[in-house]
């Protein structure tokens, strides 16, 4: 008789968050002190999981009197994923005392990216986030690292600050 697929029990200690942020980027957060940081040179970034096999994805624009596009595109990249996604859950952020407004968008299913975000000041910035994980989409396995990564997300999202 052949043996049930089995799937990992992962288990992940209690996030750490440091503030974070390069000096030539007009923004800074707070990160897991797990997330390994590369920045781009247009200030974009990759935050690395190596104990999970995966990565954040950040990409900036500066806002140049296209907001309406940065948004039809952040919400176009989003729901690419639909065709293998369960169900994509949208939750609305404002943080007005900081200028930070977005959305966050929880993907279930066997899609490529689990969460995504964008957030923007609506004036001069705006970020979009994707999770990736370096492996073949199988929810049940991955579950408890989106998980985890779900939550750096969103405590980057409030921790986000534009630089003056």
């Amino acid at each position: 008789m052949p043996k049930p697929d089995g799937f990992l029990a992962l288990n992940y200690s209690e996030p750490k968050y440091i503030d974070y942020g390069s000096a030539d980027c007009p923004y800074g957060f707070m990160k897991n002190t797990k997330a390994v940081v590369r920045y781009k040179s247009d200030c974009s970034a990759v935050l690395e999981y190596p104990e999970m096999n995966g990565a954040l994805y950040l990409t900036y624009r500066p806002v140049e009197n296209n907001i309406k596009e940065l948004l039809i595109d952040a919400q176009k990249l989003t729901y690419e994923h639909v065709v293998k996604a369960d169900n994509i859950a949208e939750e609305k952020y404002v943080n007005e005392y900081h200028g930070v407004y977005g959305m966050f968008y929880d993907v279930a299913g066997n899609a490529a990216s689990q969460s995504q975000f964008y957030v923007t000041d609506s004036t001069s910035h705006f970020i979009t986030g994707s999770i990736y994980f370096n492996v073949t989409p199988n929810y049940d396995s991955i579950l408890p690292a989106a998980a985890y990564l779900k939550n750096d997300i969103r405590h980057l999202m409030e921790s986000l600050r534009w630089k003056k």
